[in-house]
């Protein structure tokens, strides 16, 4: 079942003159690469396959790599401000891709989704005040809601019959209170894979407006939707909810361009935006820089055929994932309808959740992330990066695989 083994734990994918069906390893030790650089500190062993970290073992795309060494080629590397070009390669995507049509004056500029959401919180909530974060959920939603001096208000999300995360809209409703001021949704979902619901969406987004709540809508993960789903702007269901949501998106996920630091803001009400704004110019977050803005316009404006290569493979290696745990049912696994995220429902093996992470290191040599990081209802999960070459995804369920067999 699994393909051929290909040595090594330290390459990613590169896509070939045939496109993403020709593989080979690129080594990405000495880059300072987050997932393998921290695996002593986080794992306490080097011998781990990293599998933890939201970005791409996958080459970025051929284009934008072009359009950077050209830039280099002018010798000055200035201050720079981002062009209305690159908006409206943005812009243009959207259209195409999400049918969100947005306007230039709507978005402004951020190095992250994270740093966005950290000034969102300031500008439309007080020390005190509630933020609705949905657990499990990407940590940084805590950790951003702690740090600002906000009280989390934590609406747990839960599997129907079927092992589908739902909200309830009717328990959260009795949850809200005065100084509930803003809700973080995150859609597509990191770490589950869900692809919100018009009908799901709608709900959340009249019960906020109905009481005052604000949407922050980290919407990172729009573009690696799997067929028949299809991500929805929660912004784009009505003028009010258009009027109500932060929108944050960018090239990060899409295109494995995190190490740019380059993402946006979308925010369409004018006294929305001009606090936002004011807020962003108390940090200074500035306008990027310029080799961010050439390679932010290119992958918009040339990256289509690279991303449906792209989905294509992540396809194929949920189909493996999932293949593998019809034979395993100790884990069971369904498979995402968004992201490259695939969340391991460990439960039956009966482990604590150190031992589950102990186990998954020291017996299968593998560096995930442990559910629990995701909140509390991530107890007994782990979360497994399979944006990797279909023989890294293959070496590894081999690795567990032995491990369960031991």
């Amino acid at each position: 079942m699994n393909p051929k083994k290909m040595s090594g734990l330290n390459g990613c994918l590169v896509y070939g003159k045939n496109g993403m069906d020709e593989f080979r390893f690129i080594d990405r030790s000495g880059t300072n690469a987050e997932k393998y650089t921290l695996r002593e500190k986080l794992f306490h062993t080097q011998e781990v396959q990293p599998l933890w970290v939201a970005d791409m073992d996958i080459a970025t795309p051929e284009c934008v790599i072009h359009a950077v060494q050209k830039r280099l080629l002018h010798p000055i590397l200035g201050y720079e401000i981002m062009s209305d070009s690159a908006y409206e390669a943005q812009i243009g995507w959207m259209r195409e891709h999400q049918g969100f049509e947005i306007k230039r004056e709507w978005l402004s500029y951020s190095p992250s989704v994270v740093a966005s959401i950290g000034c969102a919180i300031r500008a439309f909530s007080e020390e005190g005040d509630e933020v609705i974060v949905m657990d499990p959920v990407y940590p940084p939603f805590y950790s951003m809601v702690k740090d600002n001096n906000r009280s989390l208000l934590l609406h747990p999300l839960k599997q129907d019959s079927a092992g589908i995360y739902r909200f309830d809209i009717e328990r959260l409703r009795t949850q809200i209170t005065p100084k509930t001021k803003l809700l973080l949704l995150c859609s597509p979902h990191n770490p589950i894979g869900r692809v919100w619901s018009r009908d799901e969406l709608l709900a959340l987004g009249t019960l906020c407006l109905e009481h005052g709540i604000r949407l922050i809508s980290d919407e990172i993960h729009s573009d690696i939707v799997f067929a028949p789903h299809q991500h929805i702007p929660i912004a784009s269901l009505s003028d009010e909810l258009l009027n109500n949501t932060l929108t944050l998106i960018g090239p990060g996920k899409t295109f494995n361009m995190a190490g740019f630091s380059i993402s946006t803001v979308c925010i369409v009400d004018e006294t929305m935006r001009k606090h936002y704004e004011e807020e962003a110019h108390r940090v200074h977050f500035g306008d990027g820089a310029v080799l961010s803005h050439v390679a932010f316009e290119t992958a918009y404006a040339e990256g289509g055929e690279w991303h449906q290569k792209l989905l294509e493979h992540l396809r194929v290696n949920a189909s493996l994932i999932e293949a593998w745990v019809a034979e395993y049912p100790a884990i069971k696994f369904r498979p995402p309808e968004a992201t490259y995220l695939a969340w391991l429902d460990c439960r039956a093996l009966g482990l604590g959740d150190r031992e589950l992470r102990e186990f998954f290191v020291h017996k299968a040599g593998l560096g995930l992330s442990p559910g629990l990081s995701f909140g509390k209802e991530g107890s007994g999960f782990m979360r497994l990066n399979f944006a990797v070459p279909t023989s890294v995804l293959g070496d590894a369920l081999d690795r567990l695989e032995k491990a369960l067999n031991d």
